[in-house]
């Protein structure tokens, strides 16, 4: 899980502020956090199907901002994705 101040320094770091929630950098990266933090639940919990599919749903949401992105500024995507190390 996700402390509160965790996501308030996610946000600071990739929103450029601390109140710039909506940013789609920021957005990305509390989605990665939370696919990240939701791994180690799924080897404990393979049978968990139900968050399965939750996770699932984060993972389209996260593609589908990764491509409003990409479409806008090519720049800033292709930093953000160095920086949360998404693509090899």
């Amino acid at each position: 899980m996700i402390t509160k101040e965790q996501k308030q320094e996610i946000i600071a770091t990739y929103g450029g502020d601390a109140k710039n929630t909506g940013s789609t950098e920021a957005q990305i990266a509390l989605l990665t956090a939370r696919i990240n933090d939701l791994q180690e639940h799924f080897k404990k919990n393979p049978k968990d199907h139900a968050g399965n599919r939750g996770l699932l749903q984060m993972v389209g949401q996260r593609r589908r901002l990764l491509k409003y992105l990409r479409n806008k500024d090519i720049e800033a995507y292709r930093t953000l994705i160095a920086s949360l190390g998404l693509r090899k």
